[in-house]
This record gives C-alpha cells, structure tokens and sequence, in this order.
C-alpha cells in the first residue's frame, strides 16, 4: 500500500489551476491556429488572427488566455492501493484552487450562494469528481470553465425510441440557439446514457479529451464527424461573426441506461476550451 499525503495533490491542484489558465492544450492551441487557414471568410480568417495573437500574447506576457478563468472542476482518479494521509482530501483539492487562483493572480468568479451572490474571495469551493481506479497513482485534472459557455448547456431524456438523427438535430439546435453566447470557435462535449445526472457528467468529461482523438467505436466516431460537420454548416463561425469554422470538434462519451430512456446532455467548450493534468 502506497501511502501520499494530501499536501502533494494540493501543490498539483495549485500549478495545474495557473497552467491551465495560461497554456492551452497543444492540440487545441494547432486547431485554432489551423482554423485561421480553413475559415473561408475573411472576417472569419481575421477573428482567428486575432485569437492566435491572443495565444500568442499570453504566453509572452504570462497572463490568462481569457479573462474568465472559469470555475474550477477537479477529475481525480485515485489509485486503490493508495493511502492517503494528511488533511481531507476534498479540504486538499480546495487549498490547491484557493493558492492557485490567490497566487496566480486569477479572476474570483464564485459565490458562495446561488441566490445571495457574495463572492468568497478565493474562487472556492472546486466542483470535484472523483473515482477509484487500479492501480498506486493519483491523476488530477484541473478544467477552469467559464461561464460564457457552460450557460449554453443543455439535457434531453429522450425516450429509447430516439435514435441517432434526433441526437444529431438535439446537438446541433443547442449550439444554433448558443449562437456567438460561448465565444466560438467552440468544443462541444456530448454524454449519452446513463441517467440524468451521470449524462451531464459524462459531457463534462468529454470536454478534457483531446481534440485530435476520437470516439474508438466507429459508430460513434462517425457521429461525432457528422455533428462537427452540421454544426459548421450553421455559419455562426468565429465569435459569431459568420464563417465556416464554429467548432473545431465535437467529443462523445457514452455509458450504458436504462431500458425506458435515452438521457443526452450537450456540454459546450469556448475557443480556449481548458485543462491540464498531472500524475502523482
């Protein structure tokens, strides 16, 4: 039994909250870029400039890439054959995002009550998901999400009589009705099955796939090529100024569901769709 003190995952949940506010993934930073030469229009091809000068600016000045450094979401995987000591694990996570956001001198964008609006003053609490995997590691994923994008959101429970075409048309009418609200060129995460809950979770997650990888099941991986397709057939296009380039991908994740329904959930990524990782 391997044992790891909590402070360890607090020091990765502070770096991962600063990097991943300031470096976009690699390859969603070459999506962005490559968007700039597949944008037909040319005020489309001019927004894209703009965005990669952003990137660029960014990681010249040492800055956020976008001034909404979004609420933190928390993926762990913990290992079963690992001993955590130390303080709460959740109390960890937690002093990771107050230092990282505190420290990195990011914006505090959370209140403590929905309805009463006082902000905390640290960007805490994380909205943390945690599972239990084989094995003797920690894997910590920090996903800053702003809300730009996350108000576009969207579930359906279908009944099992929906099938791929009404998912389809589901996805892409979420993202006509976003329209230029999430800041495209966007990511759009997809959870199917399950139930209620676990579908939206499943969006989420979806999002934190690199951009480049697909669906291993053929079916679904074709799924996702025809909603990018019909989605960038919309011409909502960078920042929603027209064009031919809205997403740069669309990610599926799938688990299994009941009988007598079809949950579905639509999780939408900005243009500076985030998250950094670590293994402990």
């Amino acid at each position: 039994m391997r044992e790891l003190d909590t402070s360890r995952i607090t020091d990765a949940v502070r770096e991962l909250c600063i990097k991943a506010n300031k470096v976009l993934p690699c390859s969603m930073d070459r999506l962005v870029r490559e968007g700039a030469d597949s944008e037909q229009s040319e005020l489309g091809k001019s927004v894209f400039h703009d965005l990669c000068a952003n990137l660029d600016a960014a990681k010249e000045l040492n800055v956020p890439i976008c001034q909404d450094t979004g609420m933190a979401v928390v993926f762990l995987e913990l290992g079963q054959d690992v001993h955590l000591t130390g303080a709460p694990l959740e109390d960890a996570v937690n002093e990771g995002v107050r230092r990282g956001y505190v420290d990195g001198l990011l914006r505090l964008s959370i209140v403590k009550d929905p309805l009463r609006r006082v902000n905390t003053g640290d960007n805490t609490p994380a909205v943390i998901h945690t599972r239990i995997v084989p094995g003797d590691k920690v894997s910590v994923t920090v996903a800053p999400k702003g809300f730009g994008s996350e108000n576009m959101s969207a579930m359906r429970m279908f009944t099992p009589a929906a099938g791929a075409e009404d998912v389809i048309q589901f996805v892409v009418d979420t993202v006509s009705r976003a329209g230029s609200n999430p800041c495209p060129p966007i990511v759009v995460g997809v959870g199917l099955g399950g139930d209620f809950e676990l579908c939206a979770y499943l969006a989420k997650k979806a999002l934190c796939r690199d951009v480049e990888r697909r669906h291993p099941d053929p079916f679904y991986r074709e799924m996702e090529q025809r909603m990018l397709d019909e989605v960038n057939r919309l011409g909502i296009g960078p920042q929603g100024f027209g064009g031919t380039v809205t997403a740069l991908a669309v990610n599926i994740e799938t688990f299994a569901t009941h009988i007598a329904g079809l949950p579905a959930a639509v999780n939408i990524g900005c243009h500076v769709t985030r998250h950094a990782s670590k293994i402990l």
